[in-house]
């Protein structure tokens, strides 16, 4: 049974429903509403409600839900938990709605009006969660080469099947055995073709051997359609545990942990074009066709009063075309405006698109997420604008990262270090990743290559530039109206 369901259902049985949230969810980061520290009652970083359900005999009606909050430090709950009942508690009743019937208050007026927007799974009806391996440290490298010796140890016929497993830690389990995925590759002729390359994490692109006699869930249903041709995917979760960052884009295949690695947060993958398969019929339009809703694109194109193409971009002013579509929701996912507005709503479910009618907004919008794209792909020229620099005297090995706020310096050794990494550059979360940080610890006792360090300097640009970006995208949106007069 799902959440939603659960609740749906405990509002049927029961006639009185108490929730006493007593917040201090660290993961979250939550403060009370004046600003002040907010600690758990426990040593646990799940916040945590005490909830009392009341059934009365005879009584069939809707239950009644009362909601009361509790911030601050944990001696100060105590006191009150202490002193206080359930009569003496100040109550707010709520009026839990489909779908999600939630037990926490929230302000109807601003879900009506984030109910407008297109719910991203009903645009691009094509999407799944991304790969899940079932064991990434062996079909998952920083280089193909680190993989394709491991492969290579897998498939060695004088080697056992219980000598393979050992040498490469490989757990079995009911669905999979070492035996069977070794037969099946060594009925492959063409076996290192199937090496390709993944978005693991932010800006963090590994090989993968990606055939599913070694893969446990491949998802090739949809990414086929990234490995089939030029094309570039949007990837977001359906949930999210505190403020909302997840949003990326890239032309690679993903794991279901590429955004976050928190619970619930599943990455989730939406390929802009579809690739017809093998024998498919080949339209006059093209090899590919927009991963959208034809009813989306009907809604969009006359509130824009714009024509729309089946491939690439429009001029704008009597078309548009899907990247348009795909440019101007990044742009709108990276408001900050938009995040804290909706915070409540985008932490239960996939975001939600507004639609704006201003042509004049669109396109800059559409501009400046395309400048956001190019940055996140690793595209961009404004790349190569360095603002660090590094010291190169040391072997250049990953030991341990350390940042220092006053001299902006991100050291990776006792020698070694980056230097000119912005505050705000280094606390930049993509997700559940501060990417930054993320990037080297996943790196810790390599050496970085020439590559590798120079890649490093680019994030570094990426992030500070797309910090820039955010900020003129909620200047452009509050230019024509704020919110929500720019997408009546």
């Amino acid at each position: 049974m799902t959440f939603r369901g659960m609740r749906q259902s405990l509002l049927n049985t029961f006639t009185e429903i108490y929730i006493f949230n007593l917040h201090g969810n660290s993961k979250k980061k939550e403060v009370a509403p004046d600003g002040s520290k907010d600690e758990n009652v426990f040593d646990i970083q799940q916040g945590v409600t005490i909830s009392i359900f009341i059934k009365e005999a005879g009584k069939t009606s809707h239950a009644k839900v009362h909601y009361a909050d509790l911030w601050g430090k944990r001696e100060g709950k105590y006191l009150v938990l202490a002193e206080t009942d359930i009569n003496l508690t100040k109550w707010n009743e709520l009026e839990p709605t489909s779908p999600h019937y939630l037990f926490v208050p929230q302000d109807i007026n601003l879900l009506s009006e984030y109910e407008k927007g297109w719910k991203i799974t009903d645009i691009s009806p094509i999407n799944s969660t991304g790969i899940v391996t079932a064991r990434d440290g062996f079909v998952i490298g920083l280089e193909q080469a680190s993989v394709q010796k491991r492969l290579e140890i897998f498939l060695d016929k004088k080697l056992g099947d219980t000598e393979v497993q050992n040498q490469l830690s490989l757990s079995e389990n009911y669905m999979w055995r070492v035996t069977e995925a070794r037969k099946q590759l060594m009925a492959i002729n063409d076996w290192e073709s199937f090496f390709k390359r993944i978005l693991y994490r932010p800006f963090d692109y590994r090989s993968i051997y990606y055939h599913p006699s070694v893969v446990w869930r491949t998802r090739s249903n949809v990414m086929r359609h990234m490995m089939a041709g030029n094309n570039i995917g949007l990837y977001t979760n359906r949930e999210v545990n505190g403020e909302f960052h997840h949003i990326l884009c890239s032309r690679d295949i993903i794991n279901d942990c590429t955004v976050s690695l928190q619970t619930k947060e599943r990455t989730y993958i939406f390929p802009l074009y579809l690739y017809p398969v093998e024998g498919e019929m080949q339209l006059d339009k093209g090899n590919r066709r927009p991963n959208f809703n034809s009813e989306f694109i009907k809604v969009f194109s006359e509130k824009l009063g714009l024509k729309f193409i089946e491939d690439g971009k429009g001029d704008l002013q009597e078309t548009f075309g899907p990247e348009d579509i795909f440019n101007y929701a990044y742009a709108v996912f990276h408001s900050p405006d938009y995040r804290s507005r909706y915070v409540e709503f985008l932490r239960r479910d996939f975001p939600r698109l507004p639609l704006t009618s201003d042509k004049v907004l669109f396109k800059l919008l559409a501009e400046k997420g395309a400048t956001l794209v190019s940055l996140h792909l690793m595209e961009s020229p404004l790349l190569n604008n360095l603002i660090t620099k590094y010291e190169v005297k040391g072997d250049h090995t990953v030991d341990k990262v350390n940042y220092d706020e006053k001299t902006q310096r991100v050291s990776i050794n006792k020698t070694q270090c980056f230097e000119g990494v912005p505050p705000e550059v280094w606390n930049f979360h993509i997700g559940g990743y501060p990417v930054c940080e993320k990037w080297l610890k996943d790196r810790k006792g390599r050496k970085l290559t020439i590559d590798d360090i120079a890649h490093y300097q680019e994030i570094v640009v990426a992030l500070k530039e797309t910090i820039r970006l955010m900020q003129e995208i909620d200047e452009a949106i509050e230019s024509h109206g704020g919110w929500p007069v720019a997408f009546d």
